[in-house]
């Protein structure tokens, strides 16, 4: 299956800050505040939903590379809105430009790698 059709996607997930969702809980750091690791996952999430219905049935893609800047704080009850275009297709692995928000100010951005796999293979091999 050709995959280039798929540039120029665009997702947008958004996300209220929990407890859960804060540093002093994923232990990345100690404050109560959004961690850098679940922008990280609102990020990965943004891009897997981008193409889950378009990568053919028995397929799914996984993460291969972050690149990310955390350039600002979110406290707990923030909306965190993570907005994902598709910016570049090389057979299987896809290249996403990825940016979370706190109303319209920018506090994170990066560049998020995925690799479209065939579920059923890519499990077998566990």
């Amino acid at each position: 299956m050709e995959y280039d059709m798929l540039k120029g996607l665009h997702n947008r997930v958004t996300l209220v800050v929990e407890h859960k969702d804060t540093a002093a809980v994923y232990g990345s750091g100690a404050l109560e505040v959004f961690a850098t690791p679940a922008m990280i996952a609102l990020m990965e999430k943004t891009c897997l939903e981008s193409v889950a219905d378009k990568i053919g049935e028995g397929n799914t893609t996984v993460g291969i590379a972050v690149n990310i800047k955390h350039l600002k704080a979110s406290s707990v009850g923030s909306t965190i809105r993570c907005e994902a275009e598709l910016i570049e297709v090389d057979r299987r692995r896809l290249v996403f430009e990825v940016k979370c928000f706190e109303g319209e100010t920018l506090v994170g951005e990066g560049i998020h790698e995925r690799f479209i796999v065939d579920s059923e293979k890519f499990m077998s091999k566990f």
